[in-house]
């Protein structure tokens, strides 16, 4: 096991022009493993503030990403972070010096998206 992974956080967009936005998931890659998950919660929010349609939108891209029906890997990842469209926007990924063990993934998780504690 290696002693570190990536990580990139998906955001969707609510208003484009003031760059707000809403944390919506997570990637996670170590090797050619690489883990989607995103929160529920958060995503019925972000659809009370956005239109039906643009939800809808993102949610298909979520699914498509977590059922890796795009050819995740790191290249493509990478692509995604420089060319999100209005809607969702992919942070380049990032590498963390922690073993990519379940604890420290859902750590992570908890820090950036959504923490079912608070």
């Amino acid at each position: 096991m290696s002693n570190n992974f990536k990580y990139s956080i998906i955001y969707g967009v609510i208003r484009p022009e003031i760059t707000e936005r809403l944390s919506l998931g997570l990637i996670i890659v170590d090797k050619d493993n690489i883990e989607v998950k995103y929160s529920q919660k958060k995503l019925s929010v972000f659809s009370k503030l956005v239109s039906n349609s643009e939800s809808q939108f993102v949610l298909r891209i979520l699914k498509s990403l977590k059922q890796n029906k795009i050819n995740n890997s790191e290249e493509v990842i990478n692509y995604i972070s420089r060319y999100s469209n209005n809607l969702i926007n992919v942070s380049p990924l990032e590498s963390i010096e922690l073993s990519p063990t379940k604890t420290n993934t859902e750590w992570l998780y908890k820090n950036y998206i959504y923490n079912n504690a608070r």
